[in-house]
């Protein structure tokens, strides 16, 4: 285990962070680019594909920002058509977002070469230690609440 006290230990433990996170956006920030999009335009059609028919509100729960903040990238996907925004059969005051399907195949493409590089990686690692790697993620996850 790593002495955290130890300042040798904390710059490691971080910069192994910042080259693994590094890596793992990396062939994604590309797709992103040529698109003219960033990493805040991954997490909203991440989340949108992960929970259908979310509703704006859920959205900004998850992602933690203020509306302000979501309303310009949110509003590209859709001029994009990339994402849909629909009223809600039950209460037409609440807008929900789906992908389209051109947004679906997106998210789908940026996902599969982030999948790809995980795969090879967990083989390497092993099975503890991506239980290792999923508990600490998870930890740092409950650590932001």
């Amino acid at each position: 285990m790593l002495d955290l006290k130890n300042p040798t230990s904390q710059q490691m433990a971080m910069e192994a962070f910042f080259f693994g996170y590094q890596a793992f956006t990396a062939k994604a920030d590309e797709m992103l680019e040529r698109r003219g999009l960033s990493r805040v335009h991954q997490r909203i059609v991440f989340f949108i594909a992960r929970y259908p028919s979310l509703s704006v509100k859920e959205l900004l729960a998850l992602l933690g920002v203020s509306k302000q903040a979501l309303n310009m990238p949110l509003r590209q996907l859709m001029e994009m058509h990339l994402v849909n925004s629909v009223a809600s059969e039950t209460d037409k005051r609440k807008r929900l977002l789906e992908l389209t399907a051109e947004g679906e195949r997106f998210e789908q493409a940026l996902r599969r070469e982030q999948v790809k590089l995980l795969e090879r990686v967990f083989a390497e690692a092993g099975e503890a230690a991506v239980d290792g790697w999923l508990a600490v993620n998870l930890g740092l996850g409950k650590a932001g609440d």
